[in-house]
């Protein structure tokens, strides 16, 4: 039997916590079958670092391009015109449209920025082809609400990090995004295993957010992507099926949305 192949949709590689061993991080994601890594940006200050790690890695890792809702400050237009900068810049290629969203959980002092700043990247990725990659945190009906006001015709990508109900999933699946499931699946209070259990494994990708919310039994420490196995399994005990049909689903589903062919 071929050993699983899986995909992380959604690492931090690039940040400080990976640079004494990063070498070895994906050394270790290669043995546990790990073969593709998407790095979204969080703004100005990651991209260079970001893009460094892909060109040493570019059989792993594909960069995406975008400001972080919690990078969005006084200064947002001048991010955003480096994001648009960099998306049209024709020596790179850019796999989605990411890290953007709203986050109202430290602070709403740039609500209305951050909301801006979001539909600006969401006709960004319209305007080039791309899917986005969205981060939610305290603001799902807000960014749902978004969405769905909005009713672009084109529009795709992933809801990193899903933390919302089963209902506000459905409407996710309704706009055709799919849910991204990270190591919070496998916190016992998260409530994730039941959105997982409701859903179809057509709608789901696995992902770290290395390196942080790393799976159970490594709770505490520096998440990375050799635990995305330990994600799937966990997905595989809750859908009741083999760990090598949620490796062949998953990744199939990471590779239709960021149009890769292998």
């Amino acid at each position: 039997m071929n050993k699983p192949v899986f995909t992380d949709t959604h690492a931090h590689l690039y940040l400080e916590e990976f640079d004494a061993n990063r070498d070895l991080a994906m050394q270790r994601a290669e043995q546990a079958g790990v073969y593709h890594l998407f790095l979204p940006n969080i703004d100005s200050t990651s991209v260079k670092q970001m893009l460094n790690v892909c060109s040493a890695w570019p059989h792993l890792c594909y960069p995406m391009m975008g400001l972080h809702p919690t990078s969005v400050g006084p200064n947002y237009l001048d991010e955003l015109k480096l994001v648009k900068q960099y998306l049209a810049d024709t020596s790179l290629r850019f796999y989605g449209v990411g890290e953007i969203g709203i986050d109202l959980y430290w602070d709403r002092t740039f609500e209305k920025e951050q909301v801006e700043a979001f539909s600006i990247q969401l006709d960004l990725s319209l305007e080039y082809g791309l899917p986005v990659a969205i981060h939610t945190r305290n603001s799902m009906e807000v960014t749902l609400g978004i969405m769905e006001a909005r009713n672009d015709k084109g529009l795709r990508g992933v809801f990193h990090c899903y933390s919302g109900d089963i209902a506000q999933a459905e409407r996710v699946l309704k706009m055709g995004f799919y849910l991204g499931i990270g190591g919070v699946v496998t916190y016992k209070k998260s409530g994730l295993a039941d959105v997982v259990a409701a859903m179809p494994l057509s709608s789901l990708l696995t992902e770290t957010d290395a390196p942080f919310l790393p799976p159970v039994p490594h709770r505490g420490q520096r998440n990375e992507s050799s635990y995305i196995p330990l994600i799937a399994q966990k997905i595989a005990e809750i859908k009741g099926v083999s760990l090598e049909e949620v490796a062949e689903a998953t990744t199939r589903n990471a590779m239709n949305l960021f149009m890769i062919s292998s």
